[in-house]
């Protein structure tokens, strides 16, 4: 793996020639030049390498000394739990302990209750493992292992102790023991041996989508940016706030600091995600009337995008730091606060143009002030990271990914069909090594479903499996034998246990080497008391094959993740979200809104990686929920904050015209995304228009009777802004309702 050049590598040498460009590099520069590329990049990854090997024999050996049962358990524990960054492997450590300790303490009651009835015990066993598979997938982080763990441990202990009742409390403590040795031993080699931290690349990543995020509305602005690129930064968008919340929650664990500014990434995560909706929504708002011919709308609007635009740099230069956005914080608010006055004075020249351009300029207008209002919130916070507390920080505001209902319930079901099957087939056919088959499958099918693609992971595992059963038996009966000591049998282990980890942080080939790695370490390593016996390490081999396999069909065949059926299921889930904007408890709304939206759209993101038309779909459902959902919600928080004394007018009862007219908008604008029809389209455009028709007859009354103050008339020219936007959303040529448009919608000129 490579690099580009540095500048300063490109850079004309001492001593050559004015004009001709640089003079070529010596051969012991660009040695020392190839050094450094591959000391940034293919050098990182061997560290780790090393680091990963090390911290497993440091585990055994530590185990061995101890004399616990089984050092293995450390040493696997080691090769999970390990990762690039120092807060990576703390939280992943955290929640692989908190899911021992639930596991051993389900397994004693289980074991307890069912000693002496091993059937009843499996049908317990199952279900426990398959709600633990379905909590491991429905979080999308790290706190998925501890289900995974809880689900692993009454396997692993339960399983071999169910007819000897007297020995699973010893079997449960030394199991916590070494799963805690491992853990620490692999925390502290990370922590100190060339250590990454999370919350320096957190700090990179917020840095730079903070640029990215100025370009792209640069970028947009003028015009150099077409549907498919914007697509691909929309999504690209989405991937980086599932990326951020992440190193978030992993980088809370590394020090006291980077926890006391967690609150405030997490709300500054939500809050991008509003400004980028409420960015998107301006810029079809002007796509659509600049296709309309509304070259007046546009040709006033498209400068102020670009005054914001430079209202985000610093002298035309990027934020480089949380110091820096201070500076940007309060250019913003200077934009916004002159801004309604400015709106105001060039509102004179459209209101010629009749009622229709009023609407549109009043719209846009609303959408940009809206946009300016959370680009400074979003900045602000940015600007807060600066100090260890601030009171940005009191917030409960925070994304929170969680996996469909429907997948993680059929990810729990296909565990535990699996590992009945299995039960089973050991029961009836009595085979020793049956028990070792029914733990492994519990175990992958927990593992496998918390990732986006199950069905590729588990393919990868099952020919890692493989190879590690056969360069187990090398390792076993060929190398070890002829070792003695501890020293010889860590170099006899370490070629092995390198190409397991140098696979493993290969992306193509990374489920082999996880592969390899587990199962290798868990069927090879020795226990103090070591037993070379090559008919029971052929039965567990074939066990561990038949576990794999069984998992990887099951993943392909029972339902699988990216079957067509789940993903128009995860479809209509998205597409209630606009239930959620129109019924939704008012506390937090659109946050949880926004949150769960984009969360829908990360997991098809996820699953429909091969599917690129399916992901276009489901983008444009993403983006027309979200425009819709949030005028709603809106609207929504304008009737709910009326003033008193304008709720008591005639006009503003819950049972007038008007009112009756916006509720019916909204049972309209659900019953069409629940159902999206042609007849539930033209009955909801006709429901916006006489919403929107009661609107402007109410302002018209209100001028007209001399009640209508400056705040309420405001307040109802938003309240109508927002009625034209959802029309404009729905005629969008663009969106997935397009499909309905003829013989309703007049065509473009």
């Amino acid at each position: 793996m490579s690099t580009p050049r540095t500048a300063a590598a490109s850079a004309a040498t001492p001593g050559s020639a004015p004009g001709k460009g640089p003079a070529p590099a010596s051969p012991p520069n660009r040695f020392i030049e190839a050094l450094r590329d591959w000391a940034s990049s293919e050098g990182l990854t061997w560290v780790y390498i090393f680091k990963t090997v090390f911290a497993a024999l440091l585990a055994l050996y530590l185990a061995m000394r101890l004399e616990l049962p089984s050092p293995r358990s450390a040493m696997v524990t080691v090769f999970v739990v390990m990762q690039p960054q120092s807060g990576m492997v703390f939280a992943k450590s955290f929640y692989r302990l908190a899911g021992t300790l639930v596991g051993l303490v389900v397994t004693l009651a289980l074991v307890a209750c069912f000693a002496q009835a091993r059937d009843v015990f499996l049908v317990a066993v199952a279900l426990w493992i398959s709600f633990c598979t379905a909590g491991a997938a429905r979080n999308r982080n790290f706190r998925s292992y501890g289900f995974v763990l809880a689900g692993y441990t009454a396997a692993l202990v339960g399983l071999p102790t169910v007819e000897h009742a007297v020995g699973a409390f010893d079997a449960g403590v030394t199991r916590a023991l070494e799963v805690s040795l491992g853990a620490l031993t692999a925390g502290a080699v990370s922590a100190t041996l060339f250590p990454e931290r999370a919350s320096t690349l957190a700090r990179l990543r917020v840095r730079q989508r903070f640029k990215d995020f100025v370009a792209f509305i640069h970028d947009a602005a003028a015009a150099r940016i077409d549907r498919p690129a914007m697509e691909a930064r929309n999504k690209a968008f989405i991937a980086d706030v599932v990326g951020l919340e992440a190193l978030r929650s992993y980088a809370s664990f590394e020090d006291p600091e980077t926890r006391a500014r967690s609150a405030r990434v997490a709300r500054m995560n939500s809050e991008f995600m509003a400004a980028s909706t409420r960015f998107h929504a301006l810029h079809q708002l002007i796509n659509r009337l600049r296709a309309q011919a509304g070259d007046r709308v546009t040709a006033i609007f498209t400068p102020f995008l670009h005054e914001l635009g430079e209202a985000l740099t610093r002298a035309g230069r990027p934020v480089e730091s949380a110091a820096e956005a201070r500076e940007i914080a309060q250019q913003l608010d200077a934009f916004r606060t002159a801004l309604p006055a400015r709106v105001r004075a060039a509102r004179v020249d459209v209101e010629d143009d009749g009622a229709d351009a009023l609407l549109d300029y009043d719209t846009a207008s609303e959408l940009l002030y809206r946009f300016a209002d959370e680009l400074s919130a979003y900045a602000q916070t940015y600007a807060s990271l600066d100090r260890t507390v601030h009171e940005r920080g009191r917030t409960d505001i925070r994304y929170a990914p969680k996996t469909h209902m429907l997948s993680a319930g059929i990810a729990g079901a296909r565990a535990a069909v699996v590992m009945l099957a299995l039960s089973v087939f050991w029961i009836v056919s009595g085979w020793p090594a049956g028990n070792f088959a029914v733990l492994n499958a519990a175990a992958i099918c927990a593992i496998v479903s918390s990732v986006p693609q199950p069905a590729k992971l588990a393919r990868q595992m099952v020919l890692g499996g493989l190879l590690s059963v056969v360069g187990g038996y090398v390792a076993a009966f060929v190398v070890m034998p002829a070792l003695d000591g501890f020293m010889q049998l860590a170099f006899g282990l370490l070629p092995f246990l390198l190409a397991g980890m140098w696979l493993a942080t290969r992306p193509r080939w990374a489920g082999i080497g996880v592969g390899f790695c587990i199962f290798f370490t868990a069927t090879v390593a020795p226990d103090n008391r070591a037993v070379y016996d090559v008919t029971e390490f052929l039965n567990n081999g074939i066990a561990l094959e038949i576990a794999l396999l069984a998992a990887w069909v099951s993943f392909t065949v029972l339902i699988p993740p990216s079957s067509t059926w789940l993903l128009r299921r995860m479809e209509a889930s998205l597409r209630r979200q606009v239930r959620f904007a129109c019924f939704g408890r008012r506390r937090g709304l659109a946050y949880r809104f926004e949150n769960g939206t984009r969360d829908f759209m990360a997991q098809v993101g996820a699953l429909a990686a091969e599917r690129p038309d399916r992901q276009r779909a489901m983008l444009g459902w993403m983006f027309s929920v979200l425009e819709v959902g949030h005028a709603i919600i809106e609207l929504r928080h304008e009737f709910e904050t009326l003033p008193p004394a304008v709720a008591a007018r005639p006009d503003y009862q819950l049972h007038s015209p008007w009112r009756t007219a916006t509720r019916a908008q909204r049972v309209a604008l659900v019953a069409l995304f629940d159902d999206p029809s042609r007849e539930r389209f033209a009955a909801t455009l006709a429901a916006n228009q006489a919403a929107l028709t009661r609107t402007q007859e109410v302002i018209a009354a209100g001028l007209a009777d001399g009640w209508l103050e400056r705040a309420e008339r405001h307040r109802l020219q938003r309240i109508a802004s927002y009625l034209h936007f959802i029309r404009t959303a729905m005629l969008d040529p663009h969106s997935p309702l397009a499909a309905f448009h003829d013989g309703l919608v007049p065509a473009a000129p």
